[in-house]
């Protein structure tokens, strides 16, 4: 199975699932049954293709048509997209020039349980939970010596895995978002009454006994087909959640953290020799990549993921053609804040500062101007050679979940926090990323200039408009509250002070109405 591959990511072209929300104690509709459908091998893949598949599209025809919600626009409903937007307007990296109601308010930090973006990420986060339940429902090894497949539950039992990582990668959105959610497993009852809210720290610790679970059914990591969880993706999942244990339990856990970031680099991975070639149309197959949503421009086609990200950091003076785009969206620039982390930015050394000032204010004097606030045509539609890619309207451009350089920051700020780990080996992480995008030795660190504001600083810079930012300054403390300031934070263009209850978003208000059993979380 090539996750990149897939046309329709059908279940067999049969098992249509259609959601009108997320009620994720509802079987999901099929048109035919199980005994149908799970005749072959092939169904068992193609099932869990469509598990991956809920990362990259967001229905049966794409780029929309017959899509996985009713009523719902497909391109705002796109999973990555949501995960991105909610990840990045609220922070320094990001604003966006569009008035789609609740969109400005994104950036401002003034949402409402009535957002629709919020809404939508929350329901795309237990549709992937309610399917992969379902897939492992349809893969026990009961369910397989009734159809006479026991032969097959070797290789289903690797697919379960796969399934239980995803899962796990949803949870984690989950808690990291939107903290106290329900927590519901393939053994819940289907039709029964509406789950309970389970606690962040519950849904925490099984999210890490799950992984730990899963690791040796996955392969080694590298290993795997590209587009697939392995053990280095599992291992960059679980550092994650122990880095960040501190915000989500109370209780930093920085020594596990570390032995799994080592686990990671000890892998098969290795640095790309280019920065952008990492964003480009090409950049499938890259060995820098842990775990990747992979695009196709004929096969996966999307208004979300990188279609969005292309096109929407796309406008002003930029010639469309030039990026291998038909045209611009006009939406995405960066705040001043951001460019002010790069030495003289207009002309940096750092080829990582990927800037449009061409007709571009630095300031962001206004949200909805695209013109206030530099461009920033990070992810192209172009190869490495300079041709286009095959479809000028869906760039074939991966989007990189998480990727060696990731690993090499924070194994330094976990040295830095105490957990663990070599200073002088930090120091040379830092400096084989920052020899990559100077192209030589002149941006070198030492010893002495490696401080975890550096490290959040350096992470900025490496791996911006991917999708850590909010994450980041949470952990750092510097999301809300009056410290760290940028153009529009609290509705002011000098920035403002802001509530620490932003650091969590509010359970929508639709599924408050739809189960009893929830409770919104403060200041909402």
């Amino acid at each position: 199975m090539r996750i990149q591959k897939i046309t329709t990511l059908c279940i067999a072209s049969a098992l249509l699932l259609v959601a009108a929300g997320c009620d994720i104690t509802t079987e999901p509709k099929s048109s035919t049954t199980d005994a149908v459908v799970f005749t072959d091998a092939g169904s068992y893949e193609a099932f869990l293709a469509k598990l991956y598949g809920g990362l990259a599209v967001t229905g049966q025809v794409g780029p929309n048509g017959n899509g996985d919600f009713e009523r719902l626009d497909e391109g705002f409903s796109h999973y990555g997209r949501q995960l991105w937007q909610l990840e990045e307007l609220p922070t320094d990296e990001a604003v966006i020039a569009w008035g789609d109601a609740g969109l400005p308010e994104l950036h401002t930090q003034l949402w409402a349980s009535s957002n629709q973006f919020v809404q939508m990420m929350y329901s795309r986060i237990f549709y992937q939970v309610s399917l992969v339940n379902e897939f492992l429902r349809e893969t026990t090894s009961d369910k397989l010596s009734e159809r006479g497949q026991e032969s097959l539950a070797g290789e289903v039992a690797g697919f379960r895995a796969e399934a239980r990582f995803l899962r796990a990668l949803s949870y984690w959105h989950g808690i990291d978002l939107f903290g106290d959610i329900p927590l519901v497993t393939e053994d819940f009852p289907i039709g029964s009454t509406p789950p309970e809210q389970s606690t962040r720290s519950a849904i925490y610790s099984y999210i890490v006994n799950e992984l730990n679970d899963v690791k040796s059914d996955l392969p080694p990591a590298g290993a795997g087909e590209y587009g697939r969880a392995d053990q280095g993706a599992v291992s960059m999942l679980l550092a994650k959640l122990y880095m960040n244990a501190g915000v989500y339990v109370g209780a930093p856990d920085y020594g596990n953290a570390m032995a799994e970031v080592s686990q990671v680099i000890a892998g098969a991975y290795t640095l790309s020799p280019s920065y952008q070639n990492m964003f480009l149309a090409d950049n499938g197959q890259n060995p820098e990549f842990i775990f990747v949503t992979p695009y196709d421009g004929v096969k996966t086609k999307t208004w979300g993921g990188t279609t969005f990200l292309a096109h929407a950091g796309c406008g002003g003076s930029m010639d469309p053609v030039a990026w291998g785009m038909d045209f611009c969206w006009w939406g995405l620039r960066v705040d001043p804040k951001f460019v002010a982390l790069f030495p003289n930015p207009a002309d940096s050394p750092d080829s990582r500062a990927i800037f449009w000032s061409d007709g571009q204010n630095l300031e962001v004097t206004s949200i909805s101007d695209f013109a206030a606030g530099w461009g920033a045509p990070k992810y192209k539609n172009i190869t490495s050679l300079g041709a286009v890619g095959q479809n000028a309207t869906h760039p074939d451009i991966d989007f990189p979940i998480f990727r060696l350089a990731d690993a090499y920051l924070m194994y330094a700020e976990l040295v830095l926090r105490g957990g663990g780990g070599d200073m002088g080996t930090a120091v040379g992480y830092i400096n084989q990323l920052r020899q990559r995008a100077y192209g030589d030795a002149s941006g070198n660190i030492t010893a002495g200039d490696l401080t975890l504001q550096f490290v959040l600083d350096e992470r900025a810079r490496e791996l911006w408009w991917e999708g850590h930012r909010r994450t980041d300054l949470i952990r750092y403390g510097l999301f809300t509250g009056g410290d760290y300031l940028w153009a529009w934070k609290g509705n002011s263009q000098a920035g403002s002070s802001t509530p620490d209850t932003r650091n969590l978003y509010p359970i929508p208000a639709s599924e408050l109405v739809a189960n009893p059993n929830l409770t919104q979380n403060p200041g909402y």
